[in-house]
């Protein structure tokens, strides 16, 4: 039954003129960690290397308190929780993915805890000591799931994807001396609302990012000025050009932008598109909803020298629990791993990939491993 459903799609695929995907496995895949829920849980995000190949990421529960866990994995894959959210003051559930000074320090953002539950901006020193940079209020912001983006000077750039004036979620500044300014707050629909990812800051100041809804509830690309002058460069409109993307923006070599919609497409299961800066966007690929993966989720792409993006899938794949997938420039798919949800293998990838200079993939999975309490894994080309 399942095959006669995908032989249907690639019958359409072929009608509609789509590029079809490739499946080819030749590529190693190895679980580094299984999370045992004391060390971790559910690890939402994507993870960050230095320059000893360690990695670091948070997981979104687990630890003493259930609250999520700051962790590190050193390149023989012993892992070291440098700090366990207690559910408080100092945070809960953290999401987003983390993001390092020169110095090692760790910065990232909790979803709820702090002063009024609704969430915070945290550092982590590289001996594990924690320091809350801000707690949200609400007017201010609340509930941050992104990614923190850093200036040149330190400045930490960000969203939360509720507070602000009308509860729609918020773009946020926080300077060197901790005081926080909100950018820009959506407000009525037109111009977007719920930013779940991070922010691209272009050389010149200006931020770019995404927000699940706005017109049609369909979702934008934004891009925000240095003299906070707002447009939307992008409204998706619940076709094929794709709908709700919860991922961030990746901005490539070539000046434009590269990201994945969670549905939408020409089959309904997600899209991943290119925009110009002009906000001209193609449709690169558009899933099925099958064996090729099933709703890009949280985490933004990541991309070669060829042009090639590599990212996730939330489902699909063999047995629906998600996918690795890579695009090159003209469209083409090729599935490089689909989960099995078994002990060595993983569930549900939702985070991005980190890539490092020799084509190795590294990421997360939700569930699966060991403990059915999420994996860290790599893909080795």
């Amino acid at each position: 039954m399942i095959a006669a459903w995908i032989r249907r799609s690639y019958r359409l695929a072929i009608l509609l003129g789509l590029v079809l995907p490739v499946f080819g496995y030749a590529q190693t895949f190895t679980l580094l960690h299984s999370f045992n829920g004391t060390d971790g849980a559910t690890p939402w995000s994507g993870l960050i290397r230095d320059g000893k190949g360690n990695l670091y990421g948070t997981t979104a529960t687990g630890g003493a308190a259930a609250s999520g866990t700051v962790f590190k994995l050193n390149p023989s894959g012993k892992i070291k929780v440098l700090y366990t959210f207690s559910g408080g003051l100092d945070g809960q559930y953290p999401y987003a993915a983390l993001i390092r000074d020169s110095d090692g320090n760790l910065y990232g953002t909790t979803q709820d805890g702090g002063n009024s539950g609704d969430g915070t901006v945290f550092m982590v020193s590289s001996s594990g000591a924690k320091t809350i940079l801000y707690s949200f209020t609400g007017n201010d912001g609340a509930h941050p799931w992104s990614t923190l983006t850093r200036d040149q000077n330190g400045v930490l750039y960000g969203t939360t994807a509720n507070g602000g004036k009308s509860d729609e979620g918020a773009v946020f500044r926080l300077d060197m001396e901790l005081n926080e300014s909100v950018l820009y707050s959506f407000a009525d629909g037109k111009d977007g609302g719920f930013p779940y990812a991070g922010l691209v800051l272009d050389k010149k100041g200006n931020l770019y990012g995404t927000t699940v809804t706005g017109k049609n509830n369909a979702g934008t690309v934004f891009k925000l000025t240095t003299a906070q002058k707002f447009k939307v460069l992008h409204r998706f409109t619940e076709a094929g050009d794709g709908q709700n993307p919860y991922a961030g923006l990746l901005r490539g070599a070539d000046g434009n932008f590269y990201g994945t919609t969670f549905q939408g497409g020409a089959f309904g299961f997600g899209s991943v598109f290119k925009l110009s800066p002009a906000g001209a966007e193609t449709v690169l690929y558009s899933f099925t909803g099958g064996m090729d993966g099933s709703g890009p989720f949280v985490g933004a792409l990541a991309q070669d020298a060829g042009g090639n993006l590599y990212g996730t899938t939330k489902q699909g794949g063999a047995l629906n629990l998600g996918t690795v997938f890579k695009v090159d420039p003209t469209g083409n798919e090729t599935v490089l791993h689909s989960f099995t949800g078994t002990t060595d293998d993983g569930a549900y990838p939702y985070g991005a990939l980190l890539r490092d200079q020799a084509g190795n993939l590294y990421g997360t999975t939700v569930l699966g491993g060991s403990f059915d309490s999420g994996t860290i894994y790599k893909i080795t080309p």
